[in-house]
């Protein structure tokens, strides 16, 4: 996922976001949204009741029980300034306590009474209203129909240090979202006098992970919710699996056996290896097993860049890498690896720049190690401190998977709301390996009733060739928003998305389909590979067929809540 915010220098296009959510439930919103409309709404939107000034002056301590929040400011912004479309705002900031720092943006004009609560990434420590990434060229958003929000989920920096106090280590882990969405509609309602009458949630990386929180632990806050990369199952995530990659890399605590400079050849030897097509995109590699031992140099071999081939040690660092963390008994510690084709997505992640300096998994790891997951900061604990053991595993998971994950895949509370959940993916993700979530989505599946009841409100998007959030090599940029609202208010459910590739002048330069799990688009036609005309969908064996040898478990009742009593901070089993 990345556990540091700086790890979000890699999105691009189509992806970083967060979510909102209602006070009511979703059913409820949508069935009130034919008669929301008003007399003040015009063309241009639902005007707002009150100033931009008026709204700092409004003491709104009362209005949300249980959620005592202050505004800080609000200030006009003109249209000229806001990222997010060509739209004059209200923009509001405040604090809920004890210390989530939160900002929304009011549209002046346009309002057509639609919420949405955009995501942080890394460790947040910061709002983000400036993008929704999975919503590229969603005209309502770029117009100023949504009223948008983002919090900083209770702390300022992207570091770890916040997790040593537990009252914010509750509000990064499971609570923050629900109190913003709260306090957002109410001072919304004060804004434009009347609550919106939808709420949307977009969210990729930790973005992603609080989506999925949201839709496990507070099934009623989001109409639509759109949760990409999602980091949802934290602990192991940030422990085993990067920890996983890192030991690898530098195998048995020695310099990198793989670096940057190898990437690009090694990627070469890959497409070649899964007979991948022309454009160098693999559309199913979960069905490839290519072996790098099928490439290992032979006695007194030098690989060069026209022949290129691996060391022992380069083989058995790229086997652990595509196999993922196992214990002493082949179990996987984390649900997921890394993909064949990723490779040239690894750079700086996986892989350094040199063979001495260090990788990014590194330093997601020691975020974690020290300061979140044991009772008191462990400063000296680095990647090498990890131990792949079933043992280990319980020592690490049972004190915070039910504070940090979101690996309910009983979403029954949020189909019976109404809710509507759009998943998505990119094959090609160097953070957070996409088999965790095609793993996820099959155990909710299970649990929901099968493939085609689960259709019925949540769909997996899964994108060749993408990296983290976006990046990569196949087509990036898509909305989903757009797809969210459509299936929300008009009862559409997206069968396909389209993914495009923009270059830097803004000129799209190919579009793919993409489709619902475990279909993929294949070029059947032999048309244009950079035409989404070309595709059609086809079933992936390999995904319907997933399975995995997992020490964990996709499970209810796992969660817990932790509250103050009595001046002691007491956790106790439950969702709220």
């Amino acid at each position: 996922m990345a556990t540091l915010a700086a790890s979000l220098a890699v999105v691009t296009g189509a992806s970083v976001a967060l979510a909102g959510a209602t006070t009511g439930s979703a059913a409820a919103s949508t069935s009130n949204s034919v008669n929301a409309t008003t007399a003040s709404t015009t063309t241009s939107g639902i005007a707002p009741a009150i100033s931009c000034a008026d709204i700092a002056s409004k003491d709104l301590a009362a209005a949300v029980p249980g959620v005592p929040f202050e505004i800080s400011s609000a200030t006009e912004l003109a249209a000229s300034a806001n990222t997010l479309g060509n739209w004059a705002a209200c923009d509001v900031k405040g604090v809920i306590a004890p210390q989530i720092h939160f900002e929304i943006k009011l549209p002046q004009s346009g309002w057509q009474a639609n919420y949405l609560q955009v995501g942080c990434g890394g460790l947040c420590g910061n709002t983000n209203v400036t993008s929704a990434p999975a919503s590229a060229g969603c005209v309502p958003l770029t117009s100023g129909a949504f009223a948008v929000a983002s919090s900083d989920e209770g702390h300022y920096q992207g570091g770890g240090l916040f997790s040593t106090d537990p009252t914010l280590r509750a509000d990064f882990g499971y609570k923050s979202d629900h109190l913003l969405v709260q306090a957002a509609k109410a001072i919304i309602k004060t804004y434009y006098g009347q609550a919106p009458d939808h709420s949307y949630f977009d969210g990729c990386s930790q973005g992603g992970h609080q989506a999925l929180t949201e839709a496990q632990r507070y099934p009623t806050d989001f109409d639509g919710i759109i949760a990409g990369a999602p980091a949802n199952n934290f602990t192991a995530l940030n422990t085993f699996s990067h920890a996983w990659t890192a030991q690898s890399v530098y195998l048995n605590g020695g310099p990198a056996t793989i670096t940057n400079a190898d990437l690009a050849d090694l990627h070469k030897a890959v497409l070649k290896g899964c007979d991948a097509p022309a454009d160098g995109i693999i559309a199913d590699p979960l069905s490839c097993t290519w072996d790098p031992a099928t490439i290992e140099c032979k006695a007194g071999q030098t690989s060069t860049a026209d022949d290129y081939c691996l060391t022992a040690d380069q083989v058995t660092t790229l086997r652990r890498i595509y196999a993922g963390p196992t214990d002493e008994n082949g179990q996987l510690l984390y649900p997921g690896y890394q993909l064949r084709g990723s490779e040239l997505n690894w750079a700086g992640i996986i892989t350094p720049a040199t063979a001495t300096a260090n990788s990014g998994d590194i330093s997601f790891v020691r975020e974690t190690l020290r300061y979140q997951i044991f009772d008191s900061p462990q400063p000296a604990l680095t990647y090498k401190d990890v131990k792949f053991t079933a043992a280990y595993y319980k020592k690490v998971m049972e004190p915070n998977e039910g504070m940090y994950d979101a690996t309910d895949p009983d979403l029954s509370a949020f189909k019976k709301a109404g809710g509507k959940l759009i998943l998505w993916h990119g094959l090609g993700d160097q953070h957070i390996p996409a088999v965790g979530t095609m793993a996820y989505y099959k155990a909710v599946e299970k649990v929901m009733g099968g493939e085609t009841a689960t259709k019925s409100f949540a769909r997996l998007f899964l994108l060749p060739g993408v990296a983290h959030c976006g990046g990569g090599q196949g087509p990036n940029t898509f909305d989903a928003l757009t797809a969210m609202t459509d299936w929300v208010t008009k009862g559409e459910a997206p069968s396909s998305l389209t993914t495009t590739s923009v270059d830097s002048t803004g000129k799209v330069t190919s579009t793919r389909p993409v489709y619902p799990f475990p279909y993929y688009a294949k070029n059947t036609t032999g048309g244009s590979a950079d035409d989404a005309s070309s595709y059609t969908a086809v079933k992936s064996t390999a995904e319907a067929n997933l399975k995995l040898d997992w020490l964990g478990s996709f499970r209810s009742g796992y969660e817990t809540v932790g509250n103050w009593v009595g001046g002691k901070w007491v956790v106790s089993k439950g969702k709220a």
